[in-house]
């Protein structure tokens, strides 16, 4: 990804996940559907589905309350990622074949090394949830 690099990617990750407040939390599960559309069938994004279904609902059982062992910046975290994705003002325009999306896997990709522990925390706790 010579296009966008590492430090561009923490650098608007972390930008995004500053911004991010509790009340963008509706706004983001509203979107949910027009996020996830942009990881269908859309190159280096498709790789990140199965990883944006569960941000999903780890946002969701953070919002309904039935999950708090989080801690508020990783949430913020996964939000201001996901809402980046959706923004029409990103580094690398999405409309720009091929390359149109590096930026927004990048900041994914991000996203997901910085929450690594606790989101592998919230798999053991949704597995044991659902058994």
């Amino acid at each position: 990804m010579s296009i966008f690099s590492k430090e561009q990617a923490e650098k608007e990750h972390d930008k995004r996940q500053d911004e991010f407040q509790e009340k963008d939390l509706d706004k983001l599960q509203e979107e949910e559907e027009k996020i996830k559309s942009k990881f269908q069938n859309k190159g280096k994004l498709s790789r990140y589905f199965d990883d944006v279904q569960i941000l999903f609902s780890l946002v969701r059982d953070y919002s309904n309350g039935s999950y708090r062992e989080i801690p508020w910046n990783i949430i913020a975290s996964i939000g201001g990622a996901l809402l980046y994705v959706l923004s029409p003002i990103d580094l690398i325009p999405d409309f720009i074949p091929v390359i149109g999306y590096l930026d927004d896997a990048a900041v994914i990709a991000f996203c997901l090394n910085l929450i690594e522990k606790d989101l592998a925390a919230y798999k053991v706790w949704k597995d044991s949830s659902i058994s």
